[in-house]
């Protein structure tokens, strides 16, 4: 379990849930999800510890020193149901009956969906990629989190699965022409997005170019993808907005 600690008063954990593995390529040259989620963080009080899912590494226990937790992106799929998954959507399940703070991203997001009683499957709008655009609802102006969100905030997306049925109780804050939940919240303090915030423009183009000879045979042009790759500045500080959300003692009550 690799940890990054910040001293200072009143130390949390954030702890980031690796579900996947970026492409080696990628890796060597710009880091991993972890890498690129801890980079998100400004705040100097928040002591982060990566638990690498793949590895087997074990899930925390549900305690007060918990703050949150970012489930992050895989190039797996939700409908797999991998046993280190099914493992992760039961401490989700758990994690609902305490103060714990939950983000899920794309892959996280699909699987927070899936084990809170929704569906997650392919989309039949087929795979979204490269930098597109979000537009929030009016829910979300009342949300802790998305509440300062711009109407509409351009995002980075690479992506085949989506969360098709929300389950009971949850709400979307914002969607686009190819996924309808684009975020979800769903419930005290959970919140899921399809998109990457922690991908900068290196990144996307980085994955772009990475699935260029897919990209071709599913009908897209990788230099118009790239041509419309564009900074993502809101979507960039969602993970440090996050922590300072989790920071609220009247999130929970």
């Amino acid at each position: 379990m690799r940890q990054m600690i910040y001293v200072g008063e009143n130390v949390k954990e954030l702890y980031i849930f690796k579900v996947g593995e970026t492409f080696e390529d990628t890796k060597d040259h710009l880091g991993d999800f972890d890498d690129w989620v801890g980079d998100c963080v400004t705040a100097e009080d928040i002591t982060i510890k990566t638990v690498d899912i793949l590895k087997g590494e074990p899930l925390p226990s549900l305690s007060s020193t918990i703050m949150g937790v970012v489930i992050t992106g895989s190039h797996a799929m939700v409908t797999e149901e991998h046993p280190w998954s099914l493992a992760v959507e039961e401490w989700i399940r758990q994690a609902t009956k305490h103060p714990v703070g939950i983000l899920g991203i794309c892959y996280g997001h699909q699987l927070i969906g899936k084990a809170l009683g929704g569906r997650s499957d392919f989309n039949p709008n087929g795979k979204e990629i490269g930098s597109v655009t979000v537009v929030t609802t009016l829910e979300a102006k009342e949300d802790p989190l998305f509440n300062n969100a711009p109407g509409i905030f351009n995002a980075n997306v690479t992506h085949m699965q989506s969360v098709l049925t929300l389950p009971e109780g949850a709400e979307v804050l914002g969607y686009n022409s190819h996924d309808s939940h684009q975020i979800v919240r769903y419930g005290q303090g959970i919140w899921g997005v399809q998109f990457h915030p922690e991908f900068d423009v290196r990144i996307i183009n980085a994955y772009i170019e990475e699935q260029r000879e897919d990209l071709i045979q599913l009908g897209f042009s990788p230099e118009i993808l790239r041509e419309k790759v564009t900074e993502t500045a809101y979507s960039n500080t969602l993970i440090d907005q996050f922590i300072r959300v989790l920071s609220d003692k009247e999130l929970f009550g």
